[in-house]
């Protein structure tokens, strides 16, 4: 569940959210009535200005608050999800990459590739990106920090920017984003940042140490293979899903008599 700012915002700026606490139970009620497998996701927004333990504070209440209502209405069962954002930070990013992980069924085989590439690799973080939305589809098993993931965003606009100046010529329509697509940047405390081209959509942003970074031959060759695992898993959900639509088409034509008409059901 999405909450628009200029609607049905729960605002940590105001002191008194019953009325979009109210909204929200009704919101989840009436969805939980049509699908009971649905998962409930709930933005918390204008949570800049306030100290640390204020917004867990606030967060907690409000969690508490929206799990009573739904014991009140023998809705127990029920999970919310709860996560605090910001327009003035990457809050907002990483909220929406948290939710749509939950959606790829394939990303324990994801994080457990990127753990046996940054292993072998000497890296100490990956992140595996969305180019467009700069939403992280997966990343290894190491905790995740906002000053990183800032960075990782960061360093994707800096190639899609100087690509669309310095990489296309006037009349080329091709991307500023294409399997060419590598980026190296040395910040000024001895961490090396690394981008590589995965896919037309994603990219690996890699952090290591300079002098895990010499060895960049067998980082590179990692990459290849770890590039190529991600594609067979790919490939595999595109058979899964093309043998489940042929299944479906082929349950239809049973069903259906010689003159091209559905029997009739009575």
């Amino acid at each position: 569940v999405f909450w628009d700012w200029k609607w049905n915002s729960l605002s940590l700026n105001a002191d008194d959210y019953v009325e979009a606490l109210s909204r929200l139970h009704l919101t989840v009620t009436r969805a939980y009535k049509v699908n009971p497998d649905i998962n409930f996701e709930v933005f918390i927004h204008k949570v800049d200005g306030l100290s640390d333990d204020h917004k867990i504070e606030k967060q907690r209440d409000i969690h508490k608050r929206a799990n009573d209502d739904l014991a009140d209405a023998g809705l127990e069962r029920i999970h919310l999800s709860f996560y605090l954002t910001s327009i003035y930070d990457h809050s907002i990013f990483e909220a929406f990459s948290k939710v749509v992980q939950k959606l790829i069924p394939q990303l324990p085989t994801l994080e457990n590739l990127l753990n046996i590439f940054i292993s072998n690799s000497g890296i100490e973080k990956a992140f595996l990106f969305d180019v467009v939305s700069k939403i992280y589809i997966a990343t290894d098993s190491s905790p995740v920090d906002m000053q990183t993931y800032e960075l990782c965003c960061d360093m994707i606009d800096v190639v899609i920017d100087i690509s669309c100046i310095y990489g296309l010529s006037g009349d080329d329509a091709g991307s500023p984003y294409d399997k060419e697509s590598m980026a190296i940047i040395h910040l000024n405390n001895t961490t090396v940042m690394y981008l590589k081209e995965v896919t037309k959509f994603l990219a690996l942003v890699c952090f290591l140490r300079e002098e895990s970074f010499e060895r960049k031959g067998l980082i590179d060759y990692n990459f290849h293979c770890f590039k190529k695992a991600i594609e067979e898993v790919f490939d595999v959900r595109l058979k899964v899903q093309k043998s489940r639509k042929l299944l479906s088409q082929r349950r239809w034509s049973k069903q259906a008599v010689p003159n091209g008409t559905h029997p009739q059901h009575h």
